[in-house]
Order: C-alpha cells, then structure tokens, then sequence
C-alpha cells in the first residue's frame, strides 16, 4: 500500500507525476491513494494502481490534514510519500517515509524530485488518459493541422495580453506560418472564459474551437497530444502540455512555446519547448508582472529546442511581443 500525498495546484501535481510514475513502475502491483488538492484530482483519475483519490479541501486551523488522517489512519502503508511536507506521515503505521522539505538552491523541481528520491535521474513528468478520455479526444479534434491556445492563468501576472495571443495566432496559422490554415483550439476553465475571449475575439470565429470549461483535464491533455503546436501562459495547461508529449507517449506530435514567468525551477523540461522567461525573477513590477512590455521577459530558452517549429514560431513571438 502506498500513499502519496501531492499539491493543491495543478501544475505541480503534475510535476509530481514524474516520481509517481517511477514509483508505478517500481512497485507495478501496489495499492495506491492519492491525496492532492481538489482541482488537481482529475488528474489521477486514470492512474494505474490507483485506487483512492482523496480530494483534500482547505479547512480552518489545518483541519484538512485531520480529515485526512480520519481517512487514512487505519492499516498499514509500506510506503507514504508526502510532497507537502506536513507531519501526518509521521502519524501513521508506515514502514518508509519519504516527507519533502523546502530545499535552497535554484534546482529545477523535477531535478529535486528525483534527489528527494534518491534516482539518478529525473523521469518526465505523465498523465494517464483513460479509453474514454482518448475517445472524446479523437471525436473533438478536427482534420488538418491544429493550434493550441492556453491564454489564461491564475493571476493576472502570468498573463501575456489577449490580443497578442490572437495576433500570434494568426501569424503563425497564415499562410505563410508554420501551420497554414490551421484550426485555433482554446483552452481554459469555465472561470477564465472571459480572459479567454480576450484571444477569441481577435481570431475569426470560423477557425476556433471553443474548448474553455467544457473538456475535462484528461480530455484536455488526450487533445494537446494530439495538437501540432500549443502556445500558452505559465499555467497548470502550459505542464499539461508539455506532460503530453513526454517520450512516453511517442505518437505525441506538441511541440510548445511557452510564457514562463514563474522561476526556471518549474518551467517544463522537454525537447520541442521554448519557455520565454524573465530576465530576473527578482524584478516584479507592476509593469513587468502585467507582460505587456519586452523588457520584462525577452530570452527564449532554445538549448532544449528542437522542433522544426520552434525558431519561427520565436521569430513570430518576438515580432508579436514588439507590438505590445
């Protein structure tokens, strides 16, 4: 039996995923729970070996992490990883611990992970659509090339401006463009349809697929596998993606372009992924938060590029960004 215990936030539950998937692999016949925030929960719905998903909701005074105990207090874990650094894995009958502590350094959190761990190496991060996931996925997705849009993000300042989502949208589906003609398909929550439409509006209606609040995250991440090219801000989608086209799932054709404003400790990691970051995560201005301006973030990190894709599709950001 195995416990493990991972984040409120989607992105890194899914950054997560790389340990877990190791874990999988390494013990194939466990029984495993999954104790994670509400909104990541979906997220492990398809998991192999996954029996229990608990979604913790936030109470007053810690009370989650009692009602977490309540559920878990009973029998007897071989193995309880605990990704949130709380105590309760020290509460419970269990014969390995593995609790993470907060770790200086500028590590990215993948490299920290398997560290943590004890591997060598830090596994990709994956995610485990089910046959009905893949299905949904097949019946949405149109003919022809596509592009994935995910212009949202849980704070304004990870945002890059709607309008100049659409404005590279349209550069890059042109006919000159890497995807000519290609069909738009926008991604979000049902909560973040407003800043969504900030991009939507921009692109003529015939050429988007309106995907905002009605796919679930699996759905979500069988579509962005199958997407020729995905575009979005820092956000729990922006590692969805780039888990999509992990080296686990060969037939993955996404490449990524990706606005990064959170540290480089948690950008994605995955050949075919640019991430424009900021120059100093230590300048946070009002100005530069907002990501209307270059010199808030200018650099792409090409090293880990290697889609065909990838230098127009900068070349086309940069022309973008200019304009704002």
């Amino acid at each position: 039996k195995l416990l493990f215990i991972t984040s409120t936030r989607i992105g890194d539950a899914v950054l997560s995923t790389a340990l877990l998937s190791h874990l999988i692999q390494k013990y194939p016949d466990a029984d495993i729970t999954i104790a994670c925030g509400p909104a990541a929960a979906p997220l492990f719905a398809e998991t192999p070996g996954v029996r229990r998903v608990i979604a913790m909701e936030k109470r007053a005074l810690g009370g989650h992490w009692l009602a977490l105990w309540r559920q878990v207090c009973l029998g007897y874990w071989h193995l309880v990883v605990d990704l949130r650094a709380s105590a309760l894995a020290y509460c419970l009958l269990a014969g390995r611990r593995l609790v993470w502590r907060a770790q200086g350094g500028m590590d990215h959190r993948l490299v920290a992970l398997a560290r943590f761990a004890g591997l060598d190496a830090p596994p990709p991060p994956r995610l485990w659509p089910g046959a009905a996931h893949e299905r949904d996925a097949e019946r949405l997705l149109p003919e022809g090339p596509t592009l994935a849009l995910g212009p949202t993000a849980n704070w304004r300042g990870k945002q890059w401006p709607g309008e100049n989502f659409a404005a590279l949208a349209q550069r890059l589906t042109a006919d000159d463009g890497i995807l000519p003609g290609a069909t738009i398909l926008m991604f979000g929550a049902a909560s973040e349809r407003e800043a969504a439409a900030a991009a939507a509006e921009g692109l003529p209606p015939g050429q988007v697929l309106d995907l905002v609040g009605k796919v679930d995250l699996l759905t979500a991440a069988a579509l962005l596998a199958r997407c020729d090219f995905y575009v979005g801000n820092d956000s729990g989608l922006m590692h969805i993606a780039a888990a999509s086209g992990a080296p686990t799932s060969p037939s993955a054709r996404v490449a990524s372009c990706l606005m990064a404003q959170s540290s480089s400790s948690r950008a994605p990691i995955r050949a075919g992924t640019a991430v424009r970051e900021p120059i100093s995560p230590k300048v946070r201005t009002a100005q530069n938060l907002c990501c209307r301006s270059p010199p808030c973030s200018v650099v792409i990190r090409s090293s880990i590029t290697t889609s065909p894709y990838s230098s127009r599709a900068r070349a086309a950001y940069f022309s973008t960004s200019g304009r704002a």
